[in-house]
């Protein structure tokens, strides 16, 4: 299974059973900014995938209301599978980052447009700071569980951009080296 959104799903799904409405809507508010999902189907049609594999199943004698409403729950194999893609996911996001550095090496015979794009990586980043810091409003009405994320999300956030920071200044550093040697 690769896509993310129905990963997405199944980690919502495993925090709380819910029914496919309820789940799109909690998608939205979870995921909204950084996993967009196409339409509302999309929930309904990874759920489907989701129980075809076994990670997910319908909770018996939850339907409330007049139209009955499947609830879905996560199995063991659910959340055992879950477990293993997010510790797959260090090695994906390692891989993805090494890339970018090989890419960027591409510049190596070229010291000053490389550094041309350290500084707009380096703007780009400041930026991305900057929006962080003021999109983060109070979120004491989101719950204990919305707080925690919330803080685990901007800690990470403050981290990498520090270590960003502290690698494009070596990079800067590098390249710059390369270009006084090549004078």
């Amino acid at each position: 299974m690769t896509s993310p959104v129905n990963w997405a799903l199944l980690g919502l799904v495993i925090s709380r059973a819910s029914y496919g409405f309820e789940l799109a809507q909690r998608f939205e508010r979870t995921y909204g900014g950084v996993l967009p999902l196409s339409a509302e189907s999309h929930v309904y049609q990874a759920l489907s995938r989701l129980e075809k594999r076994g990670l997910v199943e319908i909770v018996p004698g939850a339907e409330i209301g007049r139209q009955p409403k499947p609830h879905y729950r996560a199995t063991p194999l659910g959340v055992r599978s879950y477990e293993d893609w997010l510790v797959e996911q260090v090695d994906a996001e390692s891989r993805r980052q090494e890339l970018w550095v090989r890419q960027l090496a591409v510049f190596a015979n070229d010291p000053r447009t490389a550094l041309h794009v350290i500084e707009r990586v380096e703007r780009r980043y400041q930026e991305r700071a900057g929006q962080l810091g003021a999109s983060r409003g109070p979120v004491g009405a989101r719950g204990d569980q919305g707080e925690v994320v919330e803080g685990l999300v901007a800690q990470q956030h403050r981290l990498a951009l520090g270590a960003m920071f502290s690698w494009l200044r070596h990079a800067h550093d590098r390249f710059e080296a390369l270009a006084d040697e090549r004078r």
